[in-house]
């Protein structure tokens, strides 16, 4: 299988309210010490899969610049990265190459590093195109910038588009969440992301929240059952737009998938560099594999700590197989589950699936298994079944 590349690039222009990845506000200073470290790390690629049990294919036909905001990096330092990534892999011509950007990073010179490096994807984290409700979070764009963006990148030829909107920010309502949805489906990008806000205290608004709060408009933002009603409208409308679910955060219209993310959640191998980078590659071992990830502290990642690896043996590859195969609203197979791990296994799962089935939070047909819509909402009550089934010693 090939490879897919995933760049973490952790700096932002601003700490949004609701992140809780590993990206933050730092001085430019340490920019090139960051990316000196990446392109190193690139160059001892195959040494590092050696090290880590690992089988590495050159040929890569993904790669992803996520963030923060890869955009802010200066353009001599896009471009190395660019560079380096091919001087160390097999870039097949028609690779998919995304770069996530904030709406209003995106100049002139970028958009020409990103033609001449041939980038043919671009996601945008818009989250609303109501500016009240982007502001809140602490996104510096407009709608307009937004509009902008996207008619700058068509111009140059990226036609490989995405938005991202968030479910749940501060001030939004059922009414504001439809003005968002139209947007989105009237500027006629073939991808969008739909995330539900996430409650937990890994963010500023998050532990506001949990304490009852009123820093960072806590105290506006809307309540679960309204937050899976917009998720719900969202699916709804982008499939009558033509711009179909595909896995659960995720919709595209008819062959505009993620072809990254697919990797992801049909365990296909990734190699990524970064802080808070994460990595599969497969073994000589069938169906098993390795995951490590390096440190999600900058300091920690810049002065060279060691990676962390967890062998993926052949019962975590079949919890594996479920609950990322679940995500996508394609399913399960049960009959290549069977194939893969043997009919025993599909045996043993046969009561829980029965049991979702029997509770509406999954469909069967035949052998395939899916999520239902309620099922969607409630996805991590069914992954948490899956794994807490261990296989008969």
């Amino acid at each position: 299988m090939l490879l897919g590349l995933y760049i973490s690039v952790p700096f932002c222009r601003t700490k949004c309210t609701y992140c809780n990845f590993a990206s933050d506000v730092f001085s430019k200073a340490v920019f090139q010490r960051y990316v000196d470290h990446i392109c190193n790390d690139l160059a001892q690629a195959s040494t590092t899969a050696e090290q880590m049990g690992g089988l590495m294919e050159p040929t890569v036909d993904s790669i992803y610049f996520g963030g923060g905001t890869p955009t802010i990096l200066d353009l001599s330092q896009l471009e190395r990265l660019f560079v380096t990534i091919r001087q160390n892999f097999d870039v097949q011509p028609g690779a998919e190459i995304t770069v996530e950007c904030a709406p209003g990073t995106l100049t002139a010179p970028v958009i020409e590093v990103f033609r001449r490096h041939r980038v043919n994807r671009v996601s945008l984290g818009v989250q609303s195109f109501v500016d009240q409700e982007a502001s809140s979070v602490g996104r510096l764009h407009k709608r307009s910038t937004v509009l902008d963006d996207l008619t700058r990148l068509r111009d140059a030829g990226i036609t490989g588009l995405n938005v991202d909107l968030i479910a749940g920010l501060p001030h939004q309502t059922a009414q504001s969440w439809d003005f968002s949805l139209e947007q989105v489906i009237a500027t006629q990008v073939p991808h969008v992301s739909i995330y539900m806000l996430e409650v937990d205290d890994d963010s500023r608004l998050g532990r506001e929240l949990i304490a009852g709060g009123t820093k960072y408009h806590a105290h506006f933002v809307p309540d679960e059952d309204l937050t899976a009603s917009m998720y719900e409208t969202a699916c709804d409308r982008l499939n009558a737009a033509g711009i179909r679910q595909y896995e659960i955060s995720n919709f595209a219209r008819p062959g505009s998938e993620s072809r990254h993310n697919l990797k992801y959640w049909t365990r296909q191998p990734y190699f990524g560099f970064g802080v808070d980078a994460h990595s599969m590659l497969t073994t000589p071992s069938l169906h098993e594999a390795v995951r490590f990830s390096s440190p999600d502290i900058l300091e920690q990642y810049v002065a060279g700590a060691s990676l962390n690896p967890t062998r993926i043996n052949r019962e975590a590859a079949l919890e594996e197989t479920l609950f990322l195969g679940l995500r996508l609203n394609r399913g399960v197979d049960l009959d290549h589950v069977a194939s893969d791990f043997g009919p025993d296994e599909v045996s043993r799962l046969t009561p829980i699936v029965e049991e979702f089935v029997h509770a509406a939070l999954l469909n069967r047909q035949g052998s395939v298994v899916r999520l239902t819509s309620r099922g969607r909402l409630l996805s991590n009550e069914v992954f948490e079944r899956f794994l807490a089934q261990p296989s008969p010693k």
